[in-house]
């Protein structure tokens, strides 16, 4: 369909994508649904571009059309998840592994270029990285659509109720209602510790922990963490808590990671690695991608996400390391 000159241009709608992608993100909680809904979301304006006059801005008209679009897909779904809410933590063992989660049913992550406002300030950055944490993600999940959508648009995005109330289609008094209730849902849920500031002390913590999880030097990793750590590997419904445990597993049923190469990325506003593994027939395969988070001087979460063939393409990690 040809759009006319006067009412947009292509780069009217890709120059909104990374925010829609943050929004959807958070609104979803999977960085592949996220970036489907944003791609229905573009479809859907370029088909309505010549019936866009203007009355409202080109982003509000978008987040318009992604919190619809949202809606529709996540009407009937079931709640995103991270296996910590899903059931008490499991010893280290052979099978702890035995339970798998439904296809979609967990907290998934998405690469920080995505989401994440380039070159903005500290501050604006350090709030957007806040935003798009795991745990923050998967405690939106816990609210109704609307409720998490007025979330969203008034507590992270800052509209005020009287936008975010045209966008929603109701009343300023029902998204004050709706705001209300939402915060008094997150207030109750555990949201983790804000990412801490990239400085010297963490990117040296980061780099010792490449260097012993690279050497499997498991005593030393262990000295790293967080004596109430937790690991998480989806699909796997099991997750360890402590930081022992995390090292008997390691050597138990995690020791084929020895010999593992790890190259660093970023996700959920937290340091990420493309991990792989030994690969048999030469060189080193993809396992994981891994999302730290950290708190304080320690590593406080280790989440493994083993879905590599999504994930390491959207992450621009290799498929394949040469010897």
């Amino acid at each position: 369909m040809t759009v006319h000159s006067d009412t947009l241009a292509p780069e009217d709608l890709e120059g909104h994508r990374r925010e829609l992608t943050a929004y959807c993100y958070r609104m979803l909680g999977s960085g592949f649904d996220a970036e489907d809904a944003v791609q229905e979301t573009m479809v859907r304006a370029w088909r309505a571009g010549e019936r866009f006059e203007r009355r409202s801005s080109v982003r509000s008209w978008l987040y318009r059309i992604a919190t619809n679009v949202c809606l529709d897909m996540l009407r009937g779904r079931q709640r995103r998840a991270r296996p910590m809410e899903l059931g008490p933590s499991r010893p280290p063992v052979e099978s702890s592994l035995e339970g798998v989660l439904p296809e979609g049913s967990w907290v998934s992550p998405i690469a920080d270029e995505r989401v994440l406002p380039p070159e903005s300030d500290p501050a604006e950055v350090a709030e957007a990285r806040d935003s798009v944490r795991l745990a923050f993600v998967a405690a939106l999940q816990h609210l109704p659509a609307r409720q998490r959508a007025s979330l969203i648009l008034c507590e992270v995005l800052r509209w005020r109720a009287a936008e975010a109330a045209e966008l929603l289609g109701t009343s300023v008094a029902a998204v004050n209602s709706s705001l209300q209730r939402a915060r008094a849902t997150m207030s109750s849920i555990d949201t983790g510790a804000s990412p801490a500031t990239v400085d010297d002390s963490q990117r040296d913590l980061l780099a010792r922990y490449v260097d012993a999880f690279e050497r499997y030097d498991i005593d030393r990793l262990v000295t790293l963490l967080h004596d109430d750590a937790v690991q998480s590997m989806p699909p796997f419904a099991m997750w360890l808590q402590g930081a022992a445990d995390i090292g008997r597993f390691m050597l138990g049923p995690g020791a084929g990671c020895r010999g593992s190469r790890l190259i660093a990325r970023t996700a959920n506003g937290c340091p990420a690695f493309g991990h792989y593994k030994p690969d048999p027939d030469g060189g080193h395969a993809p396992w994981a991608l891994q999302v730290l988070e950290i708190s304080g001087d320690r590593i406080a979460g280790l989440n493994f996400f083993l879905s590599t063939d999504e994930l390491f393409p959207a992450f621009g990690l290799p498929p394949h390391l040469p010897e």
